[in-house]
């Protein structure tokens, strides 16, 4: 039976929860993406003129991986405030950091005005980014998942997760615009700033809506009852990642594992597609910006529909699904874009993040079910933003080097094939989530941490 904390919220209430925490990640997503692609197109350029083009585009996603090195920072401090003092605030935060630092981004003078200083402030406003994002992920489902119903988490958890090719789709947009409208010259001179300046705006919507939503009612509940041991009696309550780490770390390394196949195809697919398709296919940047925003678009519309999946024949079935998917799908991906076709562009784009789609739409409510409410913000974004760092970042970087040393897209499909094993493997060993009533707690703990999902977990 669920809790009244659980009770599924009224069907406009859910929507302005879904609407606060899509229209958040979508922000942070664009700013963060945003970086990526100008890593890609115009860093190289601006910030480190004096190198090799190929070691130039070396060098700025270098910089791009640094954002990621500062996520799990970001997961442990805003993990630790967003289980002690609620979700809300701190997605309020997270969005604030994020804007400023791309605006600011936008301002930046490049290494023709102020030399090696540049590089320098760039790569502290990428610090200060992948900061606000390890903290956003975590806060943004978990708001969703905890205001919505059991038996339909999957989907409606799986909207923040729309943020990602949304924000994409926003960042590759406007890229894509500004290139077919300003020339080279222009465009590498102030258009690339735009962009980042456009964030700003974007902000003060993102956060109108943000304070208008109520704070997570499974998390008031669970907040009330540590109160209540705490006036009786009850044993001090541990440290958020303490707790996390005594009696969930089997469920974070799970965590860290499905995040491979996931974080290092979707970079490869999105950012360092536009390396590969530029310079070993001849491809114009333009049509690369194109066909991204085209599959974006698709993987946009595809999430909800997977995360839906999940809610009827559970988390690791559609997961497993996409991680498989991706791993078969790399030579295919390679050999489209080898083509030089706009359409086979498209095809190996769009195939590719329907695929990752299974993965990351379920991810969401999986991770939440994982763990327990007061450890849960910590849990999550520990496990996703530790495997970012081993993911994510030097994904494009990887694969760079690679084309680099072998000019070949062999070693680089395998290196996506090998992150599809351990996550198959770490996903294979994972138990069933679905349906888990979130309130549910162990009343005869002597802390605020509920059972593993080994022991826990309620499957229909």
């Amino acid at each position: 039976m669920a809790s009244a904390a659980s009770a599924p919220p009224t069907p406009a209430n859910l929507k302005r929860i879904v609407a606060a925490s899509l229209i958040g990640t979508t922000i942070e997503w664009y700013d963060f993406f945003l970086y990526g692609s100008a890593a890609a197109l115009v860093f190289n350029k601006l910030f480190f003129p004096d190198s090799d083009p190929l070691v130039g585009t070396l060098l700025s996603f270098l910089t791009y991986a640094v954002g990621f090195a500062a996520r799990p920072l970001g997961a442990l401090v805003f993990g630790h405030y967003g289980d002690r003092i609620g979700r809300k605030k701190l997605l309020v935060l997270s969005l604030l950091l994020m804007g400023g630092a791309t605006f600011a981004i936008g301002l930046l003078p490049t290494h023709a005005t102020v030399g090696a200083a540049a590089p320098v402030l760039l790569t502290t406003l990428r610090l200060v980014q992948g900061f606000a994002l390890g903290g956003e992920w975590g806060g943004a489902v978990l708001l969703v998942s905890e205001h919505g119903d059991a038996r339909r988490r999957g989907f409606w958890a799986s909207w923040p997760q729309t943020g990602a090719p949304a924000g994409q789709l926003l960042a590759t947009g406007v890229l894509s615009l500004l290139t077919a409208l300003l020339s080279d010259a222009a465009f590498g001179s102030w258009g690339w700033r735009i962009p980042f300046l456009l964030s700003g705006v974007l902000v003060i919507v993102g956060l109108w809506i943000r304070l208008s939503v109520d704070e997570s009612p499974v998390f008031r509940q669970a907040l009330a009852q540590a109160e209540a041991r705490r006036a009786d009696g009850g044993a001090t309550e541990k440290l958020p990642l303490v707790s996390v780490l005594r009696h969930h770390w089997r469920d974070v390394l799970v965590a860290m594992g499905a995040r491979m196949a996931e974080n290092i195809s979707y970079y490869v697919i999105t950012a360092f597609v536009l390396v590969y398709a530029t310079t070993a296919a001849g491809v114009s940047k333009q049509t690369a910006l194109n066909a991204v925003l085209i599959a974006s678009a698709v993987h946009f519309a595809v999430i909800p529909a997977w995360g839906a999946l999940s809610d009827r024949v559970g988390r690791r079935p559609v997961y497993l699904l996409g991680a498989v998917g991706v791993g078969l799908w790399m030579f295919p991906f390679f050999s489209l874009i080898d083509t030089g076709g706009f359409g086979n562009l498209i095809i190996a784009v769009t195939v590719g993040l329907v695929l990752h789609g299974a993965m990351y739409a379920p991810q969401a409510a999986f991770f939440s079910e994982m763990f327990a409410t007061r450890m849960r913000y910590s849990g999550a974004s520990i496990g996703a933003q530790f495997a970012s760092v081993a993911a994510g970042a030097p994904a494009p970087l990887i694969a760079t080097a690679l084309l680099s040393d072998y000019d070949s897209s062999t070693p680089i499909a395998l290196y996506v094939i090998a992150a599809a094993v351990l996550t198959v493997v770490a996903v294979g060993l994972a138990k069933e989530t679905r349906r888990r009533d979130l309130a549910e707690v162990d009343s005869s703990a002597t802390d605020e941490s509920a059972r593993t999902p080994a022991a826990d977990a309620r499957t229909v």
